[in-house]
Order: structure tokens, then sequence, then C-alpha cells
């Protein structure tokens, strides 16, 4: 039986901001929604069209219907664990704005890791200034390849994705930042059909195991796209499959995967082992949570 969480009946016409926004809020908590208050914030300010600073000068600013008839669809949405970014069709990441649709991954903060880890080694190799390639796998909105070039304006790259859709949201994320003349987007699978070198090398690969799936928050079990969370029984078929083909597409360089939960050990071993003694060093990195979410290795192959 579902839970009645009122979402529904919502009505917010006439009612002064402040009142709906407080509505809203325990609608949504109501419906178990974690940070409900943070979340109903963002679904007012959005459905009026303004920011935070126009909410607290006129907290009294009274709802118009259409107004009120899209805050009423938001708060239903959202009661039914659909997520804020998917709602408002954007996500925050490392300082910008990524729009989202439903053929993309909504990257999550801890892959912000990634982008760190890849600039602080960019830094130690001393490639800022340098025209560095830049190859991103399974890049769905093109959080990383968009991110990475923004930071890094003499680098170019380029991203892969098995979905037309996903690539889609890539190339209008690179435009709508600036860096699209410095991506290109392919659609393959994995390592297929790419010619190197790249110097880097980064991908956050579908790493749930198969059976775990079910058991996830709807928030990412009914609005992520299976293919970008399946990483099969164990979770780590794609590093299998990534490691295997480096050879392909580096020489010397850094590969940098996001890792699940107690899998950096493993991923590392992967890395070492498929490429024959070819890695000279493997590095960790950890996310805001504690959490081992970043492993990078520095390979060598050939001269």
């Amino acid at each position: 039986m579902e839970r009645d969480t009122g979402a529904d009946a919502l009505q917010l016409g006439g009612l002064a901001a402040r009142e709906a926004l407080v509505r809203v809020t325990r609608v949504l908590d109501a419906a178990g929604v974690e940070g409900a208050a943070r979340d109903a914030r963002i679904l007012l300010l959005t459905a009026l069209g303004i920011d935070g600073t126009e909410l607290v000068r006129n907290p009294e600013r009274p709802l118009q219907a259409p107004d009120a008839r899209r805050l009423a669809e938001f708060a239903h949405r959202r009661a039914g664990r659909e997520p804020v970014s998917r709602i408002v069709g954007e996500r925050g990441f490392y300082g910008r704005s990524f729009r989202i649709t439903p053929a993309t991954l909504d990257p999550r903060p801890c892959t912000e890791t990634v982008v760190e880890a890849a600039l602080e080694l960019v830094g130690a190799e001393g490639w800022r200034e340098k025209p560095i390639r830049i190859l991103d796998i399974g890049t769905g909105s093109g959080a990383l390849l968009v991110t990475l070039l923004a930071e890094l304006p003499r680098a170019t790259g380029v991203g892969t994705d098995i979905s037309d859709g996903a690539l889609a949201a890539a190339l209008d994320n690179a435009e709508r930042l600036a860096v699209a003349a410095r991506a290109t987007f392919l659609k393959r699978d994995l390592l297929q059909g790419l010619e190197g070198p790249f110097d880097l090398v980064v991908s956050n690969p579908p790493y749930i195991p198969t059976s775990d799936i079910a058991t996830l928050d709807p928030e990412v079990r009914v609005f992520d796209p299976w293919s970008a969370l399946d990483g099969g029984a164990d979770g780590l078929d794609l590093y299998r499959a990534l490691a295997e083909g480096l050879r392909s597409v580096m020489s010397s360089g850094w590969i940098l995967v996001e890792v699940g939960a107690g899998q950096a050990e493993d991923v590392a071993a992967i890395l070492r082992s498929a490429a024959g003694g070819a890695v000279s060093e493997i590095r960790l990195w950890t996310d805001l949570g504690h959490h081992t979410r970043c492993v990078a290795a520095k390979t060598q192959f050939g001269p």
C-alpha cells in the first residue's frame, strides 16, 4: 500500500511563499524525503523563478496560479522520490551547473574526488600549461571531462558513451560551459575504436553489484540509468575490461577511476595485474565522507 503523502491534493494558490514553503516541506517530510526543508526551498525557488535573496526580501509574495500548479507538481514528483536535480534538470558539480536528462547518471559530489585527484596529478606532472589529451570513458552528462577541460584551458579531450542521449547531454554541457571546441564525444563501448595516446584517462564506471541494485534508494534505483549502475556480479566487470584495454589508448600517463565502498584494493590489483608490470604507482583518494573513492594508476607502456 502506497503512503499517502498529501502531495496529490496540495493546494498552494494564493498562499504566501513562506507558507507554501512550510506546506511543501511537510509533504516531503511525510514522504520520508531526507533534507525535506532544503529540497522544498529549491523547488519553490525554481517554481517561482527567483533566487534565495528575493525570497528573503519578499517572503509574503503570493503564489500565482501557474506558479502554484508548478510547485505542486514538483512536490508530487519529489514525494515520489524523484531527485530534485532531475526535477529542475540541473546538478551542481565542482562549482558549475550541468544539465542532466533521463539518459545520464546524476553526478554526485563524491565524483568530484576524481576531479580533485586528476588536477593534483596534473600539477605534480607539470602538465597544467601543456596540451594534454584526456579520455573520459562513460562520460554521461560530461561532468568529468567538461570540468577538467574548464580547469585546464590547454587540454583537449574525448568523451565516450554507449548512449546517444548521454552523448547529446554531454555535448550540450560542453557548449554551455564553453569547452566544446576542445571536446569530442563518440559513441563507443569502453575503449573500442579509440585513437591514443591519452595522457589522462578518467572514468566513473558502473560499479554496483547486480544483486545490490534492488536495495538502493529509489532516487538511484528508479531514476538513474541501469546501464550506469550495473557493474556485474561483483561490481568489478568494467574495471577488468578497462584495465585489459589500457595499452591501446595509453603510453605514459595516469588512469583515474571512481570506486564503490570496499572496492579500492580490488581495483588497484586489477589495474596492476592487467597492465603486466606497466603500473609504477597506485594512489588512493578519499571523499568528504572519508570513503576511498578514487584509484589512480600511473602507467608506462613502451618507451
